[in-house]
Formats: structure tokens, C-alpha cells, sequence
């Protein structure tokens, strides 16, 4: 099933990260290991060979794979501390990964746990180094052996600007195996990799169109522990780290780390602090370090103010000239378990789990209103409105995984988004028409090829309809909801249900009262059975043959002997393994009405219908599917096309009643005792 997940409170130990070795060995396992047997680690997940560095092209270069101990005399893994200076471009494009590890630096605490210190060339050496990151929902441990790619004994990927330093450059090797290879980590931007880092949700705002209460959202933002950056926009490469002539450094990426109102010549006015990691290279407008603005404010509130500020390039600023001078603000939303305990308050979380698959569940985007409704859908329960407000804050952010580590099967980022509606009283999974006739009441800005696509609203409190979809139909990939609110809220899955509600078959009618139809079905029964008065599998296949072929209006080459066999075990309840006629009446009543679903959903009358509608079609037959089982559902039945035809779709329909039946009966045979998983029951029975 999808997983879901809810955190709040304080930061959770229990929270440890996953190894990634093929073995399951954790990294203290695997260098003790090393030491007792004296060799230095060699990773086989990752090995030193070309394919690790390209997937798509041959090395340009001879490359050699050497140890830091085969580089310099005496390496070590920090040199007096992990700091932005430790961080220079290679020879791949992935300086939005510099930009973050550089913004990692700031935040001891998160990099602490990305870099865990315990580990160096000295005392208990191995060759082995380990990582931290967070990966959909879950912190990896990972694992990399110090076998560098360098030529002329020099590193030519990511490396520190001291020659005798190596954190760095074993960080991006663990980063890159994490997504397959170093290529893999070439385009992406430096929220991505932050997220990855901290687990946290990015939000990135362009300041000259920002909403008005910005600083109050960044100012939350900070009380709740969020790591901020902000940068000027270049129109080409000529202008990358231009500097302007009010100190400010273009194409660079910047640290956010505070935000103040004070009182200058009686009225309120918002700053914020920025930090450049440069150093040095400093804002000199108003309210920098000495500017005359702060002689007029309150000298204890300017000592307290200035008391952290340093000539190492971190400065205050008026925050609409910070509006006027950057183009872009970033906000790393944490999650509580990223977070230590002096931070002031905390985001509520939900997390939920999905896919879609082509056929039952990738919808696209409302543009494609047939199939739309077809997507996963979310409840999202706003009671509580924010301190000092009457609405409710979230931040809904909407991941596609795994596709950066798929890019070598030649799968790339898919283009996603989402809409939100006020959600309906009493429905487990929405229909089309509701989406036909109501507007959404929120929704991404835009459909894009991102690996993440989030947006902050404010929302009256109620119950709300929460959509992630792929922008065209039958696009399938792994999806990740993360919905931060201020307050706790509900959040659930729609459409889970997972039941049936089977009346009984009425009593067939004894032969005397039998209508014109049976009769006919009789007699043409009665030429088919043996001895027994039973028709076997293949004498049932070709009666209905016979019979079906008549009906103009259903278009099929016939029913197959394993639809036959379905039949028979549904309606054979003295297990004979053959079906007498009453049973066989029965059963016509039933077919009767699967025809005529069949028929309504058919509406060109290709002699198919479109998986997407099988939801419905189950619904009204009174079966009820999760989202899981209808993949699977139409992952067994429907074409290239995404079409069912008559004779799956008869299958489908016939075996599922029989495993709803027969799953009925244990039920009541065993009431007071834990259900058996009915997904794993269903997939048996289905045969998937």
C-alpha cells in the first residue's frame, strides 16, 4: 500500500539511516571487517571503473582511481573545520551541489549529520568513508571506498583548496553513487541537492513578484529552523560573480540568516541579514556595517542586533532593497526530526507515497478530463487556522523519484503539478464529474520538468482535494507528497477502500415459470450436457460462443477457455468441476448486467473499453479496488492502448467476484481474528 507518514514534535532518535550495501553491512561492520583482515575497503556497489564516472560517453582522459594516501604525504579528512573554502569545482557541472554543500557549512547541526565526523586517515583507517542523506522519505547510510578519479595525480572532480583535504571530494563521490554515477549529477539546482541534505521542503520565490507578506513567511521560516539562500540572476556567463557597484556579487548564491524589525525615526522597518560565503565582499548601502541609519536606532536594540555581525561578509539590509537587488529567495522548510531543540517551533508534516501507472492511475493533467479524475488523490483536513490568523498555512511540495538515477535508462524528469479543491462530503475516490463542474480552489503555478514542484497557500479551514498528476496521461513514474502545515492536520488517501457488497443471487426460477429466453438457453443446454445434465469448461465456451454471437451490439473473436474456467469456478458450488443449468441461470443473470455495464462504457463500440473506467464499472458491479489493486488490475488486462476488451474484461469481473466471495466466507468463518491481507489474497487470486 502507499505509504504514509506523519511527524511532528521534537526530533526523533529513532530515526536512523538506512544502509545501502547489496549485503546490508553497515559501515562499521564493513571497516572492521577491513582492519581484522589488514586490506583497505574496495566498494563493490561502486567500484573505480569508468562506469561509474559517465554513462553515456567514454572518459575523455586517462583517468587514474588513487587513494589520498597515494596523493599527498598526509592527508586528512577536515582540515580545521568543513568550510566553504573546502569546495572547488571539478570538471562536472554540478556547481548547484557546491552551492549547497557551501550553504551546509553554515548549518553545523544538519552538517554533522551529512559529514559524520567520526572517521580520518589516522586511527582506525580502512580505506572506507561513510554519508548521510536523505532519499525519498528515508536517510541512507552510504558507503564509498577513497579511490578518487585524478589525472597527473591531481583531482579533477570536486575538491578542497587545501591539496591535503579530502571531505569534500569523498561527499561527491558518495552523492554520486547514490545516483549512479558522477554524469548523473550533472544539471540540477542547489535546492535539490539542500533537500537531500536536510530532508527538509524547498520553496524558491522571485522577489520582484513575491507575495506581500514575505518577510513575515521568511521570518516564520527561521524561527522554524529553515535554511534560507537568495541570489542576483546573470543574462549570460559573462556576468557570473560580476560584482555591482553596491557590493553585491551576481550569479552567486547567498546565505539568509536573519530577519529584524526596528525602530528607526518612529515607524517599523524590516531587515534582514545576508551572509556571502566569499567574505569580505559586502552590501554598502543602507544599513550596512556603518551606515548612519543605525545611529537612530535604540542603542541596546543595535547592540543586540550587531553583537553577531563580523567583517566576514555578512550584512544587514532593508528588505525592500533586498526585494530591489535579488532576484530570487530559497527556503529549505525542516522537518522536525532535522532540527534541533532550540528551534522555536516546528512544521506539522505529512508524507504520502504513490504512483502512476499508465492504464489505471496516470491520469495527466486536467486538460485530459476523461482521464484525469483516474489520478491519486489526497484528503487534507485544515482545522486549526495559524496563531494570529484565520486561515492555514501549507507548503505542499510534490516529488517524482528516482528519475536523476534512471537518466541512464534514458528516463528523464517528468513535467508534474497539482490542483487542490474543497473535497466533497463522504467520498472515498472523487469522479469525473465532480472535476467537470468544480474549480480548483488551488494549484501549483505551473507544470514543469522539476524533480520537485511546491507552492505555500493559505486556506480557509475545511476539507480539501488534494490531485498530483503528470501534465499528459499515461505518463508513469514514482511520486513523492509532502504536505507541511503550522498546525496538525489530517491527511489521508482516497479511494483505499477495498470491499465488495455482493447481494445474493435470487433463487432461479423453477422450469414451469421460466421465460422464452431461458427456455431457449435450456434447450441449447441440453444439447451441450451429458448424462449428468453439466456442461464441462469447454462445452460452457462454446454455448456462450454460440449465444453471444448473436448480440450484434458486443464486438469480440470470443470467450477463452480461461475466462470458461473462471466462470466455472465462480458459479460450481457442489465442486464438480462442471455447471448444471440452474446454476447456469444464475449466472446469466449476472451476465446480463456485466454486458450492459460492458456496453455503457464501450461507446464507440470497438468491442472495448478504456482501463481508466474500470473503477467505475467495478463500483457499479459492487466491487471497490484501491488504487494499488487497479494497477495491477490493468497491468493484467489492458492493451498498448490502455483498452479492456470484452473477453478480459468478463475475466476481470468474474474473478474478482469469486475472490470477494470466497474471501466473504473466511471472514465469517474466522469473525474476532485478524484480517489476512486481502492485497496479497486478491494477487493470488487474480493471478498477477
Amino acid at each position: 500500500m502507499p505509504l504514509q507518514s506523519t511527524l511532528s514534535g521534537r526530533k526523533s532518535d529513532s530515526i536512523q539511516a538506512v544502509s545501502t550495501q547489496w549485503d546490508g553491512k553497515s559501515f562499521e561492520q564493513l571497516r572492521q571487517e577491513c582492519l581484522q583482515k589488514g586490506v583497505l575497503f574496495e566498494d563493490p556497489d561502486f567500484p573505480a571503473t569508468d562506469s561509474s564516472l559517465f554513462f553515456s560517453e567514454s572518459v575523455p582522459v586517462q583517468i587514474e582511481w588513487k587513494r589520498p594516501t597515494e596523493i599527498c604525504k598526509n592527508p586528512k579528512f577536515i582540515v580545521g573545520g568543513a568550510d566553504r573554502t573546502d569546495i572547488c569545482q571539478g570538471q562536472l557541472g554540478d556547481c548547484w551541489l557546491l552551492a549547497a554543500i557551501a550553504s551546509l557549512t553554515l548549518k553545523k547541526e544538519a552538517l554533522a549529520r551529512v559529514v559524520p565526523p567520526d572517521q580520518s586517515f589516522d586511527q582506525g583507517y580502512a580505506g572506507i568513508f561513510h554519508f548521510q542523506f536523505w532519499n525519498h522519505n528515508k536517510w541512507l547510510d552510504v558507503v564509498v571506498d577513497d579511490r578518487l578519479p585524478t589525472v597527473r595525480n591531481q583531482l579533477i572532480m570536486l575538491h578542497s583548496a587545501s591539496n591535503d583535504e579530502f571531505w569534500s571530494a569523498l561527499l561527491e563521490k558518495a552523492y554520486a553513487k547514490v545516483y549512479g554515477s558522477y554524469e548523473s549529477l550533472k544539471g540540477g539546482s542547489t535546492m535539490e541537492a539542500m533537500e537531500d541534505f536536510t530532508g527538509g521542503v524547498g520553496e524558491v520565490y522571485e522577489t520582484k513578484k513575491a507575495p506581500d507578506n514575505l518577510f513575515e513567511i521568511m521570518k516564520k521560516a527561521l524561527d522554524r529552523g529553515s535554511m534560507m539562500g537568495c541570489s542576483i540572476d546573470i543574462s549570460s556567463s559573462a556576468e557570473s560573480e560580476a560584482k555591482t557597484s553596491t557590493g553585491l556579487v551576481k550569479g552567486h548564491a547567498y546565505s539568509i540568516t536573519g530577519l529584524e524589525e526596528v525602530n528607526f525615526r518612529g515607524q517599523k522597518v524590516q531587515l534582514i541579514r545576508i551572509r556571502n560565503p566569499w567574505g569580505q565582499v559586502e552590501w554598502n548601502g543602507r544599513w550596512s556595517d556603518n551606515s548612519r541609519e543605525w545611529d537612530y536606532v535604540d542603542k541596546a536594540e543595535k547592540t543586540r542586533i550587531l553583537q553577531n555581525s563580523t567583517d566576514d561578509g555578512e550584512f544587514w539590509m532593508e528588505f525592500e532593497d533586498f526585494k530591489r537587488n535579488y532576484d530570487k529567495a530559497e527556503i529549505c522548510n525542516m522537518t522536525p526530526d532535522a532540527l534541533d531543540d532550540s528551534t522555536k517551533r516546528h512544521w506539522e508534516v505529512n508524507v504520502f507515497e504513490g504512483n502512476w501507472i499508465r492504464g489505471s492511475t496516470a491520469g495527466g493533467c486536467r486538460n485530459y478530463i476523461d482521464t484525469f479524475w483516474t489520478n491519486p488523490q489526497f484528503r487534507l483536513k485544515l482545522e486549526d487556522a495559524d496563531d494570529d490568523d484565520d486561515v492555514c498555512s501549507v507548503v505542499i511540495a510534490l516529488m517524482q523519484k528516482n528519475r536523476r538515477k534512471l537518466r541512464k535508462e534514458g528516463l528523464d524528469l517528468e513535467t508534474i503539478g497539482f490542483a487542490v479543491y474543497e473535497a466533497p462530503d463522504e467520498e472515498d475516490h472523487v469522479g469525473k464529474d465532480f472535476f467537470r463542474y468544480h474549480p480548483s480552489k488551488a494549484r501549483s503555478r505551473t507544470y514543469i520538468n522539476m524533480r520537485e514542484v511546491s507552492e505555500r497557500f493559505t486556506l480557509p479551514p475545511g476539507n480539501y482535494l488534494l490531485v498530483p498528476t503528470t501534465f499528459q496521461p499515461h505518463h508513469e513514474a514514482d511520486f513523492l507528497i509532502r504536505i507541511f502545515s503550522e498546525k496538525k492536520a489530517e491527511a489521508i488517501e482516497m479511494g483505499t477502500n477495498v470491499d465488495a457488497d455482493l447481494p445474493e443471487p435470487p433463487m432461479p426460477s423453477p422450469p414451469e415459470e421460466e421465460t422464452d429466453e431461458e427456455k431457449g438457453l435450456r434447450r441449447l443446454f441440453e444439447q451441450l450436457a451429458g448424462s449428468d445434465s453439466a456442461i464441462s469448461v469447454r462445452e460452457l465456451q462454446q454455448m456462450l460462443n454460440g449465444v453471444l454471437s448473436r448480440r450484434k451490439e458486443i464486438k469480440f473473436d470470443g470467450l477463452s477457455l480461461s475466462t470458461c474456467h473462471s466462470i466455472i469456478n465462480l458459479m460450481d458450488v457442489d465442486n464438480t468441476g462442471k455447471m448444471e443449468f440452474q446454476e447456469f441461470k444464475v449466472f446469466w443473470d449476472k451476465m446480463k448486467k456485466w454486458i450492459m455495464l460492458f456496453l455503457s462504457y464501450d461507446t464507440d463500440r470497438s468491442g472495448k473499453m478504456s482501463s481508466y473506467e474500470l473503477r467505475i464499472a467495478l463500483k457499479a458491479a459492487g466491487m471497490h479496488l484501491d488504487n494499488k489493486l487497479l494497477q495491477l488490475v490493468g497491468l493484467r488486462f489492458a492493451d498498448e492502448n490502455y483498452d479492456i476488451d470484452f473477453d478480459d474484461y468478463l475475466t476481470c469481473i468474474v474473478r474478482l467476484e469469486n475472490m470477494f466471495r470466497v474471501f466473504q466466507a473466511m471472514d465469517d468463518r474466522n469473525r474476532g481474528r485478524v484480517k489476512m491481507n486481502i492485497m496479497q489474497f486478491l494477487m493470488l487470486s487474480m493471478n498477477v
